[in-house]
């Protein structure tokens, strides 16, 4: 049936979306490739937004799909799949919200005395760091800390969107699917 094809394409597609996101969390922790103490690492990493959200839980709703699917009835695998595409969704919106909020945020980093701070933080969206690519010399510690949280949470922001999407067009698909399997079923010699 067209949504079963449907759900595997979509799980494929999720499968490298969700460890791009895991990577991408991960390298929040190292920033500049710099191994740092843990009160120098600015603190919206710490929600696992990549690993957590975007990574485990979408991961798990795309490992079923492609490993376990045709060992239930059709219209089971598309209601389990409806539960674990909202699962993925939660994780999907999840990631993209922390990661927004890292991106608003700005980085925790040295501003030449020593001392880490937020820099950014409490800014109109009209003197946000960036639109203003200017201020970043603010940040002396580590090196390019703001190209490197900008680059990586904008990554996370666009794999918890583009989850967040394909997760609820999969909730539309296994539902189509469930009720027209469960109309035919009825109805049917």
């Amino acid at each position: 049936m067209c949504t079963g094809k449907c759900s595997r394409c979509i799980g494929i597609t999720l499968f490298p979306l969700a460890a791009c996101a895991i990577v991408s969390n991960i390298l929040l922790y190292f920033p500049n490739g710099q191994v740092l103490q843990l009160s120098e690492i600015t603190d919206l990493v710490w929600f696992f937004q990549g690993i957590l959200g975007a990574g485990i839980l979408v991961r798990e709703r795309s490992f079923f799909c492609l490993c376990f699917v045709e060992l239930l009835s059709f219209p089971f695998q598309m209601l389990l799949s409806v539960l674990l595409a909202l699962l993925g969704f939660a994780g999907g919106v999840y990631c993209a919200v922390f990661s927004s909020m890292g991106l608003i945020g700005g980085p925790l980093c040295d501003t030449g005395d020593g001392e880490y701070l937020y820099p950014f933080r409490n800014n109109t969206l009209e003197y946000n760091y960036l639109f203003n690519q200017t201020t970043w010399s603010i940040c002396k510690e580590p090196e390019n800390i703001i190209l490197w949280n900008i680059v990586l949470f904008s990554v996370l922001l666009a794999i918890g969107v583009i989850e967040a999407i394909l997760c609820l067009i999969q909730v539309t698909n296994g539902l189509i699917g469930f009720v027209c399997d469960f109309h035919l079923s009825k109805y049917s010699c």
